[in-house]
């Protein structure tokens, strides 16, 4: 059977469950960048964001009838929350990485403009302040603000309600401001009220 790669994911998730591999691979292909950036932001290492993608997609393969059609989520979102518990579970089971070490291979090269040499300096710190930020804030961030989730999707994927979602999204921002503040990126706008 001539697959198509028009086809929706629930489509190619039937396709899947009779055992048809080129259907895992147009749903492989066709998923496996977004998947692998939000576990790259979760986790910081590349290396470390490709194992954790793959091993997901080869465990829904070994049982792609752990998606139901009949519960009226999309493939997308469940998948992402799939991808969300494992990066949960292997930052719990590794040592965190600190500072911006995790950063290093976007250095930037030294005949570069003065504006680019800035812009890549406040991308990297950003990128070290959301690394450090605790798992769930990090996940709310990185599933509302890179993965383009509304906060009712993100807050699905995440097992929380909206409020709890909005409340860490809320923390996370403070938390990177005071990055920014402590990197000399911004100017300290707080002011005692008590004068």
């Amino acid at each position: 059977m001539q697959i198509c790669r028009n086809e929706n994911d629930p489509e190619l998730i039937i396709r899947i469950q009779r055992g048809d591999h080129a259907a895992f691979g147009v749903l492989v292909q066709r998923h496996t960048d977004r998947f692998f950036r939000f576990a790259w932001r979760m986790l910081g290492n590349e290396s470390d964001a490709e194992d954790v993608v793959q091993d997901a997609f080869v465990k829904f393969w070994e049982n792609p009838h752990t998606w139901d059609a009949g519960k009226n989520v999309q493939f997308t979102t469940w998948f992402t929350r799939i991808i969300h518990n494992r990066c949960i579970d292997f930052l719990r089971r590794k040592k965190p990485i600190t500072g911006t070490d995790v950063l290093d291979f976007r250095a930037t090269d030294e005949t570069a403009a003065d504006d680019t040499i800035d812009k890549k300096e406040v991308q990297i710190v950003l990128e070290a302040g959301i690394h450090n930020l605790p798992e769930r804030q990090k996940s709310a961030l990185t599933l509302c603000f890179y993965e383009g989730l509304s906060n009712k999707e993100a807050a699905s994927v995440m097992g929380i309600g909206v409020k709890a979602l909005e409340s860490l999204i809320m923390r996370a921002k403070k938390a990177l401001r005071i990055h920014f503040e402590d990197n000399n990126l911004i100017e300290d706008t707080s002011y005692d009220k008590a004068s």
